[in-house]
């Protein structure tokens, strides 16, 4: 009896190849979550982009996101004395800020980014993801 309970006291030992298992599986886990974490949510670079607001809107089947596009002027074009303007496309996340940018449409805009190397459909189409409105002011015409 005596060397039934000792034997019932004392740990099971696990095999080396259950405990390579293990070591890989939990690495693996670790690797993948990095590189989800750097596609996903690592801010890749942020700046400021200044033009016309063209439009923003709310859009999606599952998860509703606010899409908007910048209209920016003023690059060379590639005739003489052309002027090209270039769209920039971008996603906001905030609720406030999606419904200024949408009840000034037409107005100059300074927003103010954050750049990630994915995106995610929660977050919106874009990697562009705009967090503020640095400046606002109405175009004459």
């Amino acid at each position: 009896m005596e060397d039934f309970k000792s034997a019932a006291l004392q740990p099971k030992k696990t095999s080396g190849f259950i405990k390579f298992i293990r070591w890989f599986a939990f690495i693996t886990i670790v690797v993948f979550a990095f590189i989800f974490w750097w596609q996903f949510y690592y801010v890749f670079g942020e700046g400021v982009k200044s033009g016309e607001l063209n439009y923003v809107v709310k859009k999606g089947n599952i998860f509703k996101t606010y899409e908007g596009k910048l209209i920016q002027s003023g690059f060379r074009a590639q005739t003489i004395g052309g002027i090209q303007s270039y769209e920039f496309e971008f996603s906001v996340t905030n609720d406030s800020i999606a419904n200024i940018l949408m009840n000034n449409s037409g107005n100059y805009f300074d927003l103010h980014y954050k750049e990630y190397k994915g995106s995610l459909p929660w977050r919106g189409f874009s990697p562009f993801i705009v967090d503020k409105i640095i400046m606002m002011k109405a175009i004459v015409r």
